[in-house]
C-alpha cells in the first residue's frame, strides 16, 4: 500500500504519526512510505533517518495523495482541499467539529479516529497515552499559571513549611484526571477529585488514601469545590461525544481572584462553559478574575515523548490498515468502532447525533 505521513500544521504541533522505525517495518512488508519533508523534525526525527528506513521524502501533496494517510491531529481548514477518497487515520474529535465532518463526507474519505478506537471493556487504547501526558501537563501548566508573574494567585502548588499547598480540584477521575491528580499529589497540593462513578472514586481513594478527598460529582458539589479552588483541572470525557459543561460562567465569576482553570477536554468542546480552544503560542485568556488554559494539543509541548508514546500504540493498527482497511474492519471490532466517516456518510453514532443533517449510515 502507498502510505503518506504529512507534516502537522496545527499550532506548535511537534508530534509525527510514524517514526523511522515504523517506516522501516512497513517498507520491509512491501509498502511504499512517503514522508513530507520536515514532518519529524520537531520531534527530533530528521528526514535522513526516514530515508535510511526506506521512505521517500516528498512535498505536501505527495504525502496526502496516498492510499493511507497517517496524521496526529485533525486536518485544519487549510488542509480540507487535500482530503480525498482514501483512508485517513488520526485524531478527529468530530463531535465537536462540524466543518471537518462535512469536509470528510464531501471528500468521500474513509476516516478512522484514534479517540474512538475502543476495546470491549470500554477502554480507549490510542487515546490513553495522550490522556496521561495531557493530565501530567495540566498539573505543570496549572502550577505555572498560578505564579504571580503569570497573573496567578501567587500560590506554590506544594506550599512551604508551615504554609499549605494550593487547593486543586480535578473534575473527572478517568485516565487524564487520574494522571493530573497523581501529579498534583506528588507535588504536595491539597487535592480533591469529583466523579460520577463511585467505583472510580473508591479506586482513587485506594491509591492515594488520605492525600486526596473524593466527592461524588453533582452541580452543587462542583460549585462548592470550585469556589474554594486555586486550580481546577477539567478532565470530563464521554467517548466520541461533546464534553458536558460542568463549570458555569456564574461559578467562574465567583472564584478566587487569580485562580486557574485547565480544560483537558477542549478537543471535545471543553467542559467549562467559558472554554474556547487556545494555542501553545497564546495559551491563556481571562474570564472574570480567573485564567483559562485550553490548548487543544497539549501533548504537542513534549513532542519527542508524545510521538514515542503514540506510535507505540497506533502502529499495530497502522499495519492492519496497510494490509487492507476492509479486512481490518472485519478482523478487529475495536478498529471498527474507530470508523467515523466512510463513502460520504457519517458512521459513528455520536457524530451522527451531533450533526443530524449530515448523511449517516
Amino acid at each position: 500500500m502507498r502510505i503518506g505521513v504529512p507534516k502537522e500544521t496545527k499550532n506548535r504541533e511537534t508530534r509525527v504519526a510514524l517514526t523511522p522505525e515504523g517506516a522501516a517495518l512497513l517498507t520491509a512488508q512491501g509498502h511504499e512510505v512517503a514522508i513530507e519533508a520536515g514532518a519529524g523534525a520537531a520531534a527530533f526525527l530528521p528526514d535522513d533517518d526516514y530515508r535510511a528506513a526506506g521512505a521517500t521524502i516528498v512535498g505536501t501533496e505527495g504525502a496526502w495523495d496516498r492510499d493511507l494517510v497517517l496524521k496526529v491531529k485533525e486536518p485544519v481548514p487549510a488542509e480540507y482541499r487535500l482530503l480525498r477518497d482514501n483512508v485517513l487515520f488520526t485524531f478527529l474529535h468530530l463531535a465537536a467539529n462540524e466543518p471537518l465532518a462535512r469536509a470528510l463526507v464531501d471528500a468521500g474519505t474513509t476516516a478512522f479516529s484514534y479517540d474512538t478506537v475502543q476495546l470491549e471493556d470500554g477502554s480507549l487504547p490510542l487515546l490513553t497515552p495522550m490522556s496521561v501526558i495531557a493530565g501530567r501537563l495540566a498539573a505543570t501548566e496549572g502550577a505555572h499559571h498560578l505564579l504571580s508573574p503569570q497573573g496567578g494567585r501567587g500560590v506554590l502548588l506544594p506550599g512551604a513549611p508551615g504554609v499549605p499547598g494550593a487547593r486543586v480540584v480535578v473534575i473527572g477521575g478517568g485516565v487524564a484526571g487520574s494522571a493530573a491528580l497523581a501529579q498534583v499529589v506528588a507535588m504536595g497540593a491539597d487535592a480533591v477529585v469529583l466523579d460520577l462513578d463511585e467505583r472510580r472514586l473508591a479506586a482513587v481513594k485506594a491509591q492515594h488514601g488520605e492525600r486526596v478527598r473524593t466527592v461524588v460529582s453533582t452541580p452543587e458539589a462542583v460549585e462548592r469545590e470550585a469556589l474554594e479552588a486555586d486550580l481546577i483541572v477539567g478532565a470530563v470525557l464521554v467517548p466520541g461525544r461533546p464534553a458536558p459543561k460542568v463549570v458555569s460562567h456564574a461559578t467562574v465569576a465567583r472564584m478566587r481572584p487569580g485562580s486557574v482553570l485547565v480544560d483537558i477536554a477542549i478537543d471535545q468542546g471543553g467542559c467549562f462553559e467559558d472554554s474556547r480552544p487556545t494555542t501553545h503560542d497564546d495559551p491563556v485568556y481571562r474570564v472574570a478574575n480567573s485564567t483559562f488554559y485550553c490548548v487543544a494539543n497539549m501533548p504537542g509541548a513534549v513532542g519527542a515523548t508524545s510521538t514515542a508514546a503514540l506510535t507505540h500504540v497506533t502502529f499495530p493498527y497502522v499495519e492492519a490498515l496497510a494490509a487492507g482497511a476492509a479486512q481490518a474492519l472485519v478482523a478487529d471490532p475495536a478498529l471498527a468502532r474507530g470508523l467515523n466517516v466512510d463513502a460520504g456518510t457519517v458512521r459513528y453514532p455520536a457524530v451522527a447525533q451531533a450533526f443530524p443533517h449530515l448523511p449517516a449510515a
